[in-house]
């Protein structure tokens, strides 16, 4: 006769309970500690109240742990509604959306940014978390496919026109242009920033007399597109 297996409830939560302490004190030690260098299992252990035991049980290595708290802090961070900007019928209005959640991602909590300081150190971490940023690549991608004007026979120029402007506006809304725009800026400036240099990015893929090339600053018309 098969046993059947049991799952105490309470074991469950207990174990579920452990696991978010630990996210907990883990993104307390990136905000804290002086140095990247400084956050290790056992650091996060003891930070936690736990056994270096029950982290490596939970997250089994260090770079499990990073991409645990950056999922927290991604879900925290407001990244769920990235589903909600790619819904709008307004492909530019979506991608205006997209940079907002983005801004208001990078500068939710001073963890992130040490996320990504553990990626120059980690080659481990930085691969995956170049797959999450890959992402958003995506959805830039589909955004900017929807914002481009459909001209036969144009395909080879159109092509690289598309990937570099897909590869820009990645560049412009990363965590890195967002540290370096954010360094004397509220988060709103630099916002309003991206925003308006992705405006003038998808220019390019309009070519001239496609009504887009009237760019004041950094700021493109969009009333014919």
């Amino acid at each position: 006769m098969a046993t059947r297996s049991y799952v105490s409830p309470l074991r469950t939560a207990a174990a579920g309970e452990k696991r978010a302490r630990v996210i907990k004190a883990a993104g307390h030690l990136l905000r804290e500690e002086a140095s990247i260098a400084g956050f290790s299992l056992d650091a996060v252990a003891k930070t936690a109240g736990v056994t270096r035991l029950t982290v490596y049980k939970q997250f089994g290595s260090r770079r499990g742990l990073l991409e645990a708290v950056f999922d927290e802090r991604a879900r925290e961070g407001g990244l769920g509604r990235i589903r909600e900007a790619m819904a709008l019928a307004d492909p530019h209005a979506a991608l205006d959306h997209l940079i907002e959640i983005f801004c208001g991602f990078w500068s939710s909590d001073e963890a992130v940014g040490r996320l990504h300081d553990a990626a120059a150190t980690d080659a481990e971490f930085a691969q995956a978390l170049a797959a999450r940023n890959e992402r958003r690549r995506d959805a830039i991608a589909v955004l900017v496919g929807r914002m481009a004007p459909q001209i036969d026979n144009r395909a080879r120029d159109y092509r690289r026109d598309y990937r570099d402007v897909v590869d820009l506006i990645f560049g412009l809304t990363s965590y890195a242009m967002f540290r370096v725009l954010r360094t004397d800026r509220a988060p709103e400036a630099v916002c309003t920033i991206v925003k308006s240099a992705c405006s003038a990015v998808i220019d390019r893929l309009n070519g001239p007399g496609s009504g887009l090339q009237q760019v004041s600053g950094l700021s493109v018309d969009r009333a014919t597109v």
